[in-house]
């Protein structure tokens, strides 16, 4: 049982794409499947499917790391023991506007500069750069 998934997410690509690893596998969930959208959006990752397991109700994500960020770095902000929750004016550039930060809204997952625009709020789960 893995009580932070997200956490999980994060660590098995970042150390996958120090390991010059090309793909990662791991358990599928909605709020992985919503932040790989964003991390492929901005070109973190080549690209991502969901495939079936070894019993037909568990399913499996199969991410393809992009080789340019070799040396990405994130970091989970918000953790199960704190919740960080910013203001939409509150919202920051990450790295001088070279990263990004995911960010759930009331309007679903989405990254910083699109909650600026929308001029949402919510939950900040990570920083990637």
């Amino acid at each position: 049982m893995n009580t932070d998934p997200i956490a999980d997410l994060l660590t098995r690509i970042k150390n996958a794409s120090r390991a010059r690893k090309n793909e990662v596998v791991l358990p599928h969930s909605k709020v992985k499947e919503a932040i790989l959208t964003n991390l492929l959006q901005k070109k973190f990752i080549d690209s991502f499917k969901v495939v079936n397991g070894e019993k037909p109700s568990h399913k499996n994500i199969s991410i393809i790391l992009n080789p340019i960020h070799s040396d990405i770095e994130v970091k989970r902000v918000s953790k199960p023991g704190q919740r960080i929750y910013v203001k939409a004016e509150e919202i920051k550039k990450v790295n001088g506007g070279l990263g990004m930060s995911i960010i759930s809204t009331s309007k679903g997952i989405m990254t910083n500069e699109e909650a600026m625009k929308l001029k949402l709020g919510g939950e900040v789960l990570c920083e990637v750069y």
